[in-house]
């Protein structure tokens, strides 16, 4: 059989039962646009949570208090001895690859300016914090270098909260009562916007040892580090764990370096993205059912002309790729629509909704087409096969 006699039997099979092709591909065409489209919302969201936790920057290291159990689990400031102090910050900025050293605390107080009063979050924090978590001082500046154990009164006011208290006049120079105290703003702060949820513009800081006052906590929520990019991690680390051992006698904190939370938030996201690729799938295995069903219908409809050829000399090896060819041809244009169709939504549905994150994939996409064609070619086997073996006089005496 030429090839031209074979694209003319295969596209006349195809084009004289429009309707028909047109159901088969498109059942396979949903299923590839429900694959793109939830592997895009997945993708989005890998991307978006990865974006989130990075903006600080990669070479942070945070310290709690407790020493993580064997069963995987913290017990944070209650299960230590000696807990995380101001003076614990100050020894590890003495490490030669410590670029910045954030004492941290954290709380919720109620904030009043004049007449106006709002509870929000309070972060106790160091001089260095601007630079360690890679944020911006819009006006003023932010806490000054005093001495970390006495510092004076100053506070540093989120953008949103900035509006909220101080509508149409600067604050600078201003005075705050924050949880009963009386603080002096000196400084505020870029838009910073959210984090998981976490709205990052509605706080204030102060000095960590004052907020340790303020909350009546005896130890910090938790020190962060930030080291010099050239320094391997594993030094960071020791050299934090031999700094504080000294100090509290043994070994009683939780070192979490940025790429321990990367790593485990990418294998849940993986997870995630490989989950809802599953769901899509399932209609993918309903559009390769609707394959073998139809080209089953056609071979019984066509049971004289699988005849007609062999009895003019088809071998079954040809008739057995006329059909796989026509399952797959009916499986890629299916693909192709369902990209189309699954990416149109997706775009779509970011422009509708641009706080819903949707990156498509390309791998994704390339892998969609492929798994079409391959479902057309495993879908179509048994009804092409069953075709070909076909004895040529049975089939040609069919009704």
């Amino acid at each position: 059989m030429r090839t031209r006699d074979f694209l003319n039997l295969t596209g006349g099979s195809l084009v004289s039962h429009r309707m028909r092709s047109f159901l088969t591909a498109l059942g396979i065409s949903v299923g590839i646009a429900a694959v793109v489209l939830l592997t895009s919302i997945g993708e989005g969201i890998h991307k978006f949570v990865l974006a989130e936790f990075t903006q600080f920057g990669t070479t942070l290291v945070g310290i709690n208090p407790g020493k993580t159990t064997t069963a995987g689990t913290s017990m944070g400031m209650f299960g230590t001895e000696r807990p995380l102090t101001i003076e614990d910050a100050q020894a590890l900025k003495r490490l030669r690859f410590a670029r910045a050293v954030v004492p941290l605390v954290q709380g919720n107080a109620e904030v009043e300016a004049g007449n106006r009063r709002r509870r929000t979050t309070v972060y106790g924090a160091g001089p260095d914090m601007p630079e360690a978590f890679n944020m911006q001082v819009k006006s003023g500046r932010f806490l000054p270098d005093d001495d970390p154990t006495a510092p004076r009164a100053f506070a540093v006011l989120g953008s949103k909260l900035r509006h909220e208290l101080f509508v149409g006049r600067s604050p600078l120079g201003q005075r705050v009562t924050i949880g009963g105290s009386r603080y002096r703003v000196i400084g505020v702060m870029e838009s910073k916007g959210t984090l998981l949820g976490f709205d990052l513009d509605d706080t204030v800081y102060i000095p960590a040892a004052r907020a340790l006052t303020l909350f009546n906590n005896d130890t910090l929520f938790e020190i962060d580090v930030m080291y010099d990019e050239e320094t391997p991690v594993e030094k960071v680390v020791q050299g934090i764990k031999d700094t504080l051992s000294v100090r509290h006698g043994r070994d009683d904190v939780t070192i979490t370096t940025q790429q321990q939370m990367l790593d485990v938030l990418g294998s849940v996201l993986n997870v995630l993205t490989f989950a809802v690729a599953a769901i899509g799938g399932i209609s993918l295995l309903v559009g390769a059912i609707g394959i073998v069903t139809i080209m089953t219908i056609a071979i019984n409809e066509r049971t004289n002309e699988i005849g007609l050829l062999r009895a003019l000399g088809a071998r079954q090896g040809q008739v057995l790729s006329l059909f796989l060819g026509e399952a797959m041809v009916l499986a890629a244009v299916g693909g192709l629509s369902g990209l189309v169709l699954g990416v149109g939504i997706a775009t779509l549905l970011h422009a509708v909704l641009p706080a819903l994150p949707v990156h498509i994939p390309v791998m994704y996409v390339v892998l969609a087409e492929a798994i079409a064609i391959l479902i057309g070619l495993v879908a179509g086997v048994f009804p092409a096969y069953r075709a070909a073996r076909m004895d040529p006089v049975e089939a040609l005496r069919a009704e």
